[in-house]
């Protein structure tokens, strides 16, 4: 490597990366804690919100990225089924089984050839996608994200074959963004399977659960996955703090105006989309 006159080493982009990641990557506390805040107040984990963060501030690459986060929500995930096992048991969760069964008949399938998709992809390819679904999700946020409950509209085997292809879909796309799939389990629990809101929410951790961990089997493929090796004391950081800010956020409900619960995060959404679609560029 060259020298200046002044006999200092010239930093090249690469190495200016590197300092910049290693300054940013001491915050992943606080950048938890505000991501889990925002998806205490709608809840959701907050996956949503922290993919952007992760590509935007902390500079992972796309795949990376999608990696980190799958690993974060998984363990999100379990602590929030752990959590919410008090309001919904067990019992309640297996008299479901015939419904858990058949969304995850789809979204098994639908986790494995995301990532294998996603493992495929350029990296310029892969921030388009990742912004067009951040902003479906925010859509999703807008309009499905509180579904008025009421009874299957389908029965049998019509509501087992569209439960197995969007269950298909919600796998593809958790597995594209690293995220648990909440957004859409919950509207698809409750309008197709008529499902009410509490049991919805455990039941689609559930769900999310094993999906996940097939993602993250088949990310575990790529040599990306040793992403997870290389920042393990990050990762666990930066989900303790979603955790405690998911909490957090759950305290906070009450002090929100209803007016801005989900504007705001669709908001936040559609920007992060414009970002991840020109860091694409």
């Amino acid at each position: 490597m060259q020298v200046n006159g002044e006999g200092k080493t010239p930093l090249d982009k690469k190495t200016i990366g590197c300092l910049f990641r290693t300054k940013t990557r001491g915050r992943p506390f606080g950048s938890g804690a505000g991501i889990g805040i925002l998806g205490g107040l709608i809840g959701l984990g907050g996956a949503e919100f922290r993919l952007p963060l992760l590509i935007g501030v902390f500079h992972f690459a796309a795949l990376e990225a999608v990696i980190l986060n799958k690993a974060m929500s998984l363990v999100v995930v379990a602590f929030a089924l752990l959590f919410r096992a008090r309001t919904v048991s067990l019992t309640i969760l297996m008299a479901h089984w015939p419904v858990i069964v058949n969304l995850l008949a789809g979204s098994l399938l639908g986790a494995w050839l995301g990532a294998g998709w996603a493992t495929q992809l350029t990296s310029r390819m892969l921030y388009r996608i990742i912004a067009v679904l951040l902003v479906a999700i925010a859509l999703v946020l807008l309009l499905g994200h509180n579904p008025d409950p009421g009874p299957a509209r389908l029965t049998d085997i019509d509501q087992a074959l569209l439960g197995i292809l969007a269950g298909f879909v919600i796998g593809l796309v958790a597995s594209l963004l690293g995220v648990a799939g909440g957004e859409l389990l919950i509207p698809t629990l409750m309008l197709l399977f008529g499902a009410d809101i509490k049991p919805a929410g455990s039941l689609s951790l559930a769900i999310s659960l094993p999906t996940m961990l097939t993602g993250l089997g088949r990310y575990s493929r790529d040599k990306s996955f040793a992403v997870l090796g290389r920042n393990s004391g990050f990762l666990w950081v930066m989900a303790f703090g979603s955790l405690v800010g998911a909490f957090l956020g759950g305290q906070l409900l009450g002090f929100v105006p209803e007016t801005v619960l989900l504007p705001l995060p669709a908001a936040i959404l559609l920007i992060s989309a414009w970002k991840v679609w020109r860091q694409g560029r």
